[in-house]
């Protein structure tokens, strides 16, 4: 099977970089895999796990370019399941599930705030 570079870039720095047979991200509107001979590709990412059943780290939002078969993930936050603090990720999620939503913008300020502390529960359960 031929393989994909793929890198995952935070504007503090590249936190994977390596070769793989595939690679599953989490797109704003549902998830995307991409294998090898994709086609071109931009897109922005949601919340969620990227990599596959061997390596998974958490992004948090941000934007996806397939070219060739190269795949770059640029994240304000990436992190490995180690890195994730299960008892912060779940004060987070209860507390963005307890704020008042008395306007559209702060009922998608808080809905983006349950996303991702939901995000970060499912892949540090998959330790």
């Amino acid at each position: 099977m031929n393989q994909i570079q793929v890198s995952i870039v935070t504007p503090e720095m590249t936190t994977f970089d390596d070769r793989v047979d595939y690679v599953v991200v989490p797109m704003f509107d549902g998830e995307q895999g991409i294998y090898a001979g994709h086609a071109p590709l931009i897109g922005r990412l949601g919340p969620g796990v990227t990599g596959s059943q061997v390596r998974r780290f958490y992004v948090e939002g941000g934007f996806v370019q397939v070219a060739g078969d190269a795949v770059a993930v640029l994240t304000g936050r990436s992190m490995t399941p180690d890195q994730i603090d299960m008892s912060a990720a779940r004060a987070a999620l209860e507390e963005a599930r307890a704020e008042p939503v008395h306007q559209a913008e702060l009922a998608e300020f808080r809905n983006r705030k349950i996303a991702q502390a939901s995000a970060q529960i499912r892949i540090a359960e998959k330790r």
